[in-house]
């Protein structure tokens, strides 16, 4: 991996030596895989020290979902949920690198000054005109994700692409290019190229997203979520609750193909699978810089 790190106060980040694992700590009642567990500063402070006790280098926290059927939520609304956590978590974990998924520049706001490190943009700065400015001003690290939808409500609406790595290169460069004219500067900025209803109800475009990540690389680090989401599901159809194997596979493509972030509800077993990645390049370094991981 290239030596990138990113700085927040006094903290550093660096991603140059393995993939980063980033926890999913929702607050929210209707997220498709953990929704509801986590909505007290209790619950979420015990969910924190088990991720970072599991090996977390980020916790991701979300207090609006955006999946499919996912109701709409109010500024207000979400920073009801999500101020308290924060202060909780940040008195609990002083060192604690958080993050906070959303695509509202006052709420982006309101995290940043009260403890936030990074904002995850599920938009990139597309639903909040006022987004690249908020970041601009903190020089926060900043994931710009694509999703094929205009609004913030994730549709089922099934995309066909002509070629879908092209379509969300130009996407991701685009909006990269915005970000710089307004501030923004590059050494923060993270892409998503998305993955599942993001992308498309076909989950072939989403397997062919992990398999070409390098593609993405030349823009910048690149940060994935494949965590039980529904192209992992298979021919049966499975519920999130049974996409665990289905995903840390898609992990493991993710990282032979150049991931620097992985984002998912399953931290210990992601860990697990990043070190046994990062281990065997290391055994193998000068012999096969490449190996395979599919028995990992």
């Amino acid at each position: 991996m290239p030596t990138v790190i990113f700085r927040s106060g006094s903290k550093l980040l660096d991603c140059s030596k393995r993939a980063l694992v980033i926890g999913i700590l929702n607050i929210t009642p209707d997220s498709f895989v953990d929704g509801g567990k986590w909505m007290n500063e209790e619950q979420a402070v015990r969910r924190a020290k088990e991720m970072i006790t599991q090996g977390v280098d980020i916790i991701d926290i979300g207090g609006e979902s955006t999946g499919p059927g996912s109701a709409d939520v109010s500024a207000d609304e979400e920073l009801s949920r999500v101020l308290p956590i924060i202060s909780a978590l940040r008195k609990e974990f002083p060192a604690a690198w958080l993050s906070l998924d959303t695509w509202k520049a006052q709420v982006a706001e309101y995290a940043l000054e009260s403890g936030i490190d990074m904002i995850n943009d599920i938009s990139a700065g597309r639903f909040d005109p006022q987004m690249f400015s908020v970041i601009a001003k903190h020089q926060c690290p900043y994931v710009l994700m694509y999703s094929k939808d205009t609004t913030a409500r994730t549709t089922r609406n099934d995309q066909q692409y002509d070629d879908v790595i092209e379509t969300i290169h130009a996407f991701l460069s685009d909006r990269i290019n915005i970000a710089l004219k307004q501030g923004i500067d590059r050494s923060r900025i993270i892409v998503d190229p998305g993955l599942g209803w993001f992308v498309s109800g076909t989950p072939s475009y989403s397997f062919e997203i992990l398999y070409h990540l390098e593609a993405f690389a030349d823009l910048a680090p690149v940060f994935v979520s494949p965590s039980r989401k529904s192209f992992l599901a298979g021919p049966d159809n499975l519920p999130a609750s049974k996409r665990l194997p289905a995903t840390l596979d898609a992990t493991k493509i993710a990282l032979q193909h150049g991931a620097t972030f992985i984002r998912t509800h399953d931290v210990a077993e992601t860990r697990e699978v990043i070190d046994c990645y990062t281990n065997s390049i290391i055994d193998h370094r000068g012999k096969n810089p490449s190996p395979d991981i599919s028995t990992l």
